[in-house]
């Protein structure tokens, strides 16, 4: 390979142009060479870890935290050592994804910062985000029993004044690169390529569940319809609590709800606002409780993009690998929360515009539920504030 050829093949590398690998002419580069003996990770690692401050700044968690996540993973992510070379430690493994997922740099520049090739940067990134999500998800995102449900509708009711809620849903496109031979499946209306992330979060700003890997043209109705949290919800398959009066009333139990925004279709379980301008002020008292609640989600989204940076720029891998990234992300995203709570950037705007859709299910029923909810809204489950922001 010529010189002219080495400097085109590595310009193409290093911004991810390249789809199938090419002739290379080290094993290690020499640069590289005395990245062992120079223990430069050993010694900055141990040097960080005495500054707690440093080091959540660094790491978008605490020491703590980092110590129980690298336990947790520590045997998925641990290679053998073998004759000719010692691996990677899972110290390191962990630290290279940690600092990929919150500032979204190329991996290219990483390789810089720890001395070891792009195309192993990639192979630790991938194999550590799917150890997080397959170690992770067990614990930080369970499948909810009817007890979580219950607790989860308690806190929501304290939080946002909204009872008999389950959960605040909506989808969030994440910027991806066009996969080859795709078409416009992965652009969407905003005018980018993405792949849609479908979440249900809790009052705490967790998530319960997510969906991810839709195409970006995918409108959110659609995709909620076709994932398995919304196909167990309309066939009743979610083990939720059997209907229970709203908190001042003693008669007319109504079911627990989710609610989401106009692009979702309307159900017994799945609230959305009343469509038009010209409400009543019955119905704009109710719009405005149910965007009161359903905001938990849109303010998860932001937390999640704040502190995993690599959310905010375009995921340059292709479409498999960037679902392992979001997941990875969103199972972290948990994972920190539950130990740190709020200590970075906790909000961002995020919105999607308003979209008719039309839905699957008991829509007529769904319309006596909220109907219900708005009457109740305006009578016994009235707030004192809530007539100052008409």
């Amino acid at each position: 390979m010529n010189r002219k050829r080495v400097k085109v093949v590595a310009v193409a590398e290093a911004f991810g142009l390249l789809d199938e690998p090419v002739e290379r002419r080290y094993w290690v580069h020499p640069m590289n060479n005395d990245r062992e003996q120079s223990e430069q990770f050993k010694n900055f690692f141990e040097n960080i870890r005495r500054y707690p401050e440093k080091f959540f700044e660094y790491y978008r968690m605490s020491v703590s935290s980092f110590d129980e996540l690298l336990e947790n993973v520590r045997p998925h992510i641990t290679k053998t050592t073998t004759t000719f070379r010692k691996p990677i430690c899972a110290e390191e493994r962990l630290t290279i994804t940690l600092r990929y997922l919150s500032t979204g740099t190329y991996f290219a520049a990483l390789k810089f910062d720890f001395r070891v090739g792009r195309s192993t940067i990639g192979i630790i990134v991938k194999e550590t985000c799917q150890a997080l999500w397959t170690v992770l998800q067990p614990t930080e995102m369970p499948v909810p029993t009817t007890n979580d449900w219950l607790e989860i509708s308690n806190v929501f009711n304290v939080k946002t004044n909204f009872p008999n809620c389950l959960g605040a849903i909506d989808g969030k496109h994440i910027r991806c690169k066009n996969p080859s031979n795709s078409g416009s499946l992965f652009f969407n209306y905003k005018k980018f390529f993405s792949v849609v992330l479908m979440a249900v979060a809790d009052a705490n700003l967790q998530f319960i569940t997510i969906d991810v890997g839709s195409y970006g043209r995918e409108g959110d109705s659609n995709i909620f319809k076709e994932c398995p949290f919304g196909k167990m919800l309309y066939a009743k398959k979610l083990n939720l609590p059997e209907p229970n009066p709203l908190p001042n009333t003693n008669n007319n139990p109504q079911p627990f709800v989710f609610i989401g925004d106009e692009a979702f279709a309307l159900h017994t379980n799945l609230l959305r606002p009343y469509p038009g301008r010209n409400l009543t002020d019955t119905r704009r008292v109710f719009n405005y409780r149910l965007s009161r609640a359903r905001r938990t989600v849109e303010c998860a989204f932001g937390v999640l993009a704040n502190k995993w940076r690599v959310l905010h720029t375009p995921i340059q891998v292709e479409p498999e690998f960037t679902d392992i990234i979001i997941k990875a992300c969103c199972i972290l995203h948990n994972f920190v929360r539950k130990r740190d709570g709020i200590n970075f950037e906790d909000s961002e705007t995020h919105s999607l515009d308003d979209i008719e859709a039309r839905g699957t299910g008991t829509r007529s029923e769904g319309i006596e539920v909220r109907d219900y909810f708005a009457d109740y809204f305006m009578g016994p489950g009235a707030l004192d504030f809530q007539y100052k922001v008409l």
